[in-house]
């Protein structure tokens, strides 16, 4: 069983396995919580981003504050991301992952203005972002119509949550989703069918005026 689900989502399955020995290498040295192991294995810093090290876009998506932290974005990417690979291709799924972390932590620098933020959130946001792009493109799929919905209502209740505890980055989540979502548009999903021309221009215009936007203000 556990090689058919490392075939069908070998991405996946990856990412899960970078991040828990990133924390592990981290609780080695000094503690995931600890503010200078956090910089040291590159947590997203305004100060830092804006002093030329756009690295830190990517990197705190494998960086997680503390065990639950992790096992709750583990378990999220796992379930999130088998249906996103399968759905949109292994390659895709790199594109979609990576490219919401770039826009969930531009937006999250943008507002941050301080302090640090870590976690593959961003990116899992942007997978959201991706399943509800495949519910607005192929309406006539009933399967998917009905997951989508329910995973709309799941970032509903989780932007909620956001708003009202504390210390989440709830830039980091929207702009990762926004991401995901127009995304999706861009690498489509031939394995469903077509998406019109027309949302992956537009996709693809709103998508870059809002990165270069971003990364003016943010440097």
């Amino acid at each position: 069983m556990q090689s058919r689900k490392w075939a069908v989502a070998p991405v996946t399955i990856t990412l899960i396995v970078i991040q828990v020995l990133v924390y592990l290498a981290m609780s080695l040295s000094g503690g995931s919580t600890n503010t200078a192991v956090l910089i040291r294995f590159g947590a997203l810093s305004p100060q830092l981003l804006a002093a030329g090290q756009w690295w830190r876009l990517i990197t705190p998506v494998f960086i997680h504050i503390g065990f639950t932290h992790l096992l709750i974005n583990s378990l999220t990417l796992y379930f999130i991301g088998m249906y996103i690979e399968q759905l949109f291709g292994h390659w895709r799924m790199v594109v979609l992952y990576f490219g919401s972390a770039v826009t969930g932590n531009l937006l999250s620098a943008y507002c941050l203005h301080g302090g640090l933020s870590a976690g593959a959130s961003t990116a899992i946001f942007g997978l959201f972002g991706a399943f509800l792009m495949l519910g607005e493109s192929f309406r006539d799929n009933q399967a998917l119509r009905l997951l989508s919905r329910q995973f709309l209502i799941l970032v509903v209740l989780n932007i909620v949550t956001d708003l009202l505890i504390p210390g989440i980055d709830l830039a980091g989540h929207l702009g990762g989703l926004i991401g995901g979502f127009l995304i999706a548009y861009l690498v489509g999903a031939p394995r469903l069918g077509r998406v019109a021309p027309m949302k992956r221009i537009l996709s693809a215009i709103v998508l870059v005026v809002g990165v270069l936007g971003l990364f003016w203000e943010v440097s």
